[in-house]
């Protein structure tokens, strides 16, 4: 398969002119964003100079090494991390801190053991102190849509992990944020749980149109769920290449066994030393 067939772009002047086309329309933009953390042995460097885009309803999942700035590129994006340098727009909007057009989805659950599955999916709503008679109906289709429907008086600890991070996503999504950022959300989970999850979130993403921000350390996870990937270098972090997938948007497990998805990946895990760097 040709390079234009995957869809690779690994011109630096191709960014930047993407991230001008998107100035002004919906979606996100990051504009020579940079990071860097001030310590008592001087600055360490965390993220590069970045310059991308990602669309309105687009999958757009970052891959890279453990400390490439990964987790910190997706704080900057939710504003909970100013940039050392550039600007970030959601929207045509400039992030300068946490907005509520995000919801994020971590490694673990982090659900409160002490709180029931409805009122942990609920706490967004409690915490910005928005109307729970209101959201209430979005929160049970939610759970309704994750196959959690009879599980609302559950505590966390009565649920599998997988069921705990269905929990964790509905939580994202309840107060109807058009932009969901995970970081390695099923990176605890065991592996066939997580190639269930892998599907189960790309039903979620195209039922309800977010877009999704994922980052993980699986290039095959990454192929499988993602419209683009962006792959990243080692730390500080810059942009290597962004890979377009064309695998369609409503895939299964047999997705991987299709020579598009073999050559792709094996076509990314050439940007690292070793397979065991990633995953």
């Amino acid at each position: 398969m040709s390079t234009a067939a995957t869809g690779v772009r690994q011109n630096p002047a191709h960014f930047r002119a993407a991230a001008d086309v998107a100035a002004g329309t919906s979606g996100i933009r990051i504009s020579g964003v940079s990071k860097t953390y001030r310590s008592r042995d001087g600055d360490v460097p965390s993220l590069r100079p970045l310059d991308f885009h990602i669309d309105e309803g687009e999958f757009f999942v970052v891959v890279g090494p453990s400390g490439c700035g990964k987790s910190t590129l997706l704080k900057m994006i939710s504003g909970l991390l100013p940039p050392s340098s550039g600007d970030i727009l959601v929207d045509g909007e400039r992030v300068t801190k946490p907005h509520g057009n995000v919801g994020i989805v971590f490694q673990n659950s982090l659900l409160l053991p002490w709180r029931n599955v409805l009122n942990n999916v609920l706490l967004p709503i409690d915490m910005k102190q928005l109307s729970r008679e209101k959201y209430l109906p979005r929160a049970m289709a939610l759970l309704k849509m994750v196959g959690l429907e009879g599980f609302e008086k559950k505590l966390p600890w009565q649920l599998s992990g997988g069921m705990q991070q269905r929990a964790s996503i509905c939580r994202a999504l309840v107060h109807d944020p058009k932009i969901m950022l995970m970081d390695e959300p099923f990176g605890a989970l065991d592996a066939m749980t997580r190639e269930r999850m892998n599907v189960e979130l790309q039903r979620i993403q195209r039922e309800t149109g977010k877009t999704v921000l994922l980052i993980t350390h699986s290039i095959p996870e990454a192929v499988f769920l993602a419209d683009r990937v962006l792959v990243m270098t080692e730390r500080p972090g810059a942009i290597a290449a962004i890979y377009e997938v064309p695998l369609g948007k409503n895939r299964s497990l047999e997705a991987m066994g299709d020579p598009v998805f073999t050559e792709l990946v094996q076509r990314i895990r050439k940007h690292f030393f070793t397979q065991s760097a990633l995953d």
